[in-house]
């Protein structure tokens, strides 16, 4: 049975991301459900809006902090992390399933000699057993997982889990100084696109592939995307071709996205693409190929050239917010 739950925030540069609220959110419904204690730990030196973490339910802020964590430590976070969760008695330690959960969570997992359990998508509890759903064979199948191990490891995909504030709740904050984080790897600097939306969080994405014939006419992708207030994707053809950066990459070598609208622009569907997406709320297809594969889990479809449909699709969708 789960007595002490351990939230990882992650952050970048002071600024909490949404996937660990997401994650926050779950813990202490978790904590709820088990009558168990969660609490948040999160790594920096000056963390904005740290309180706000308090209104997702959980008991406890735990902020390690120093200035040599400004940015990710692999080395440091590992160390810090889990002689917190030893000395807390913590036996589930949750992450979101990011570039950040993918490398943590398992270098937590064999220091505590945890079981671990990535990208999950559903939780329940079960006569007193935590039993995670995870997709397998590249999304083709699901499958359920119980721990055989008595401390657990979790990452949770991004977009699926609800950030639910609790009416009412609050937590304590405690700060810890780091004296002498081990450094022996470290993030030495971080290179983004300015004003663009991460795909792993974005709640609308609209993606090109091959179809699209070059990075010059990119642009209608974008249009579109400003359009909706969206994230710009892209197939691991176009990555790969040197059209758009990898930060940008939606698939089982890129990223695992869930939105509530993703748009696939000239994407064939190949399994690898799929394998990113196909968990995404609402799917629209536009190719000109009507027997593409990406047609067979898409919502909507329009089968058609996107050089024609997407300029008509943004003019009308522009008419319709004004």
């Amino acid at each position: 049975m789960i007595k002490n739950i351990i939230v990882v925030i992650e952050q970048r540069e002071g600024k909490i991301k949404k996937s660990s609220l997401e994650t926050v959110s779950t813990a202490s419904k978790l904590a709820s459900e088990t009558k168990s204690f969660a609490q948040a730990v999160v790594l920096g030196s000056e963390i904005e809006n740290l309180s706000s973490i308090a209104e997702y339910g959980v008991s406890k802020i735990i902020h390690f902090k120093n200035n040599d964590l400004h940015n990710y430590s692999p080395s440091a976070y590992t160390k810090i992390i889990s002689e917190f969760a030893i000395e807390s008695g913590s036996d589930l330690i949750i992450f979101p399933n990011t570039s950040f959960g993918k490398d943590l969570a398992p270098r937590i997992a064999a220091r505590i000699s945890a079981g671990c359990i990535m990208d999950t998508i559903h939780i329940e509890i079960s006569e007193d057993e935590l039993i995670c759903r995870r997709p397998i064979y590249a999304g083709k199948a699901m499958l359920d997982v119980k721990f055989l191990s008595e401390k657990k490891v979790l990452t949770l995909r991004p977009n699926v889990f609800k950030a639910e504030k609790i009416s009412g709740s609050s937590a304590e904050i405690i700060l810890k100084e780091v004296s002498a984080p081990d450094l022996t790897t470290r993030v030495i600097d971080i290179k983004k696109s300015e004003g663009k939306l991460d795909v792993a969080e974005a709640d609308i994405i609209v993606s090109g592939g091959r179809g699209v014939k070059g990075p010059e006419n990119f642009h209608l992708i974008e249009e579109l995307a400003d359009t909706l207030g969206a994230a710009v994707g892209a197939s691991r053809a176009v990555v790969d071709a040197g059209w758009r950066p990898h930060g940008e990459q939606v698939g089982q070598t890129g990223k695992t996205v869930s939105p509530s609208l993703y748009i696939a622009c000239g994407i064939s569907g190949a399994i690898q693409h799929l394998a990113g997406m196909s968990s995404s709320k609402y799917i629209v297809a536009i190719n000109k190929d009507k027997d593409a594969p990406i047609f067979s889990i898409a919502d909507y479809g329009i089968a058609g050239d996107l050089f024609e449909v997407l300029p008509k699709l943004t003019e009308e969708i522009k008419k319709m917010r004004s």
